[in-house]
């Protein structure tokens, strides 16, 4: 049950909490395989977006006796995150005022062991779509080149999530070293318009290839979750298709146009694979690469 369905989240737009809990019931189908068991963190907004939100990740009480939880250990305690495993999780996250929830690139209980890769270009102007569109691309070049196929989606923000599926076979430290690796050789290739530099006071207008995403404990935004951002965008999957003919960009998809986007295209990541083999050709493959690129 949603309580105060009426709560307005989103001010300019006259969105309501039953509007978002709507959205997610209808988007759940679509949505739970690609978050299902991984532990989450609500990004929650009791009065709406118009006022600060905070992120909650430790859920010790309040929460109902069905919730599934995973306690994860850290320097001083325990976080008990909640784990969405089907519409009733979701729809109890939702109930928190949770606009988005952020996952991690593991699943429980095998948390060490990602069965995703993510690189977030995050750009430092958002007047720039080409320049964008074209870091992406870049990526997915590169990633082929490494042997991996891999998936985008808008972030619902900036930029754009790229997404290689994995074995669950890799330790996550192997992965985020792997991702870095990647991201500083996309960077020396075009250094004019992508860095590394986590501050953004050094990055000089250029797109951040954020790889941090991959290190444990780490979270990206879910796929198919709503942005606490005016029109209430969604982190919605798309085509290369899409990304190459500037179709779509970072807020194209949002909660009010995602049912008529669900029904013509369905679910574009459906069929994401998962990786056979270890990461071990890729890295090799990797170390090839930066051997050419000197």
């Amino acid at each position: 049950m949603i309580t105060h369905p009426e709560k307005i989240l989103f001010p300019d737009d006259g969105i309501t909490k039953g509007e978002l809990a709507s959205y997610y019931e209808s988007i759940a189908p679509i949505m739970l395989p690609h978050i299902s068991r991984r532990p989450i963190t609500m990004e929650r907004y009791p009065s709406g977006i118009g006022r600060k939100g905070f992120w909650q990740k430790d859920v010790s009480r309040g929460f109902p006796s069905w919730l599934e939880r995973i306690e994860v250990p850290k320097k001083d305690g325990i976080v008990h995150h909640p784990l969405v495993t089907d519409t009733r999780s979701l729809l109890w996250v939702t109930n928190q005022n949770t606009i988005t929830q952020h996952v991690w690139t593991s699943r429980a209980p095998k948390l060490h062991y990602p069965d995703v890769c993510v690189f977030d270009l995050d750009p430092a102007n958002e007047d720039e779509p080409e320049v964008l569109r074209s870091a992406a691309l870049a990526l997915r070049d590169l990633l082929g080149e490494l042997h991996l196929p891999c998936w985008v989606k808008t972030s619902g923000s900036k930029g754009f999530h790229i997404v290689v599926g994995l074995d669950g076979k890799s330790r996550m430290d192997d992965v985020a070293g792997f991702a870095h690796a990647v991201g500083t050789l996309l960077v020396k290739r075009d250094p004019d318009h992508l860095t590394q530099e986590f501050s953004k006071a050094d990055r000089g207008g250029r797109i951040f290839v954020d790889t941090g995403r991959n290190g444990y404990s780490a979270t990206f935004a879910a796929a198919y979750t709503v942005r606490a951002k005016r029109s209430a965008p969604v982190s919605a999957p798309c085509t290369w298709e899409e990304i190459e003919g500037g179709d779509v960009g970072p807020r194209t998809f949002t909660l009010r146009t995602m049912a008529e986007r669900v029904a013509q295209a369905g679910d574009v990541w459906e069929e994401m694979p998962t990786r056979p083999e270890s990461l071990r050709r890729s890295i090799d493959s990797l170390v090839g690469q930066e051997g050419r690129d000197k």
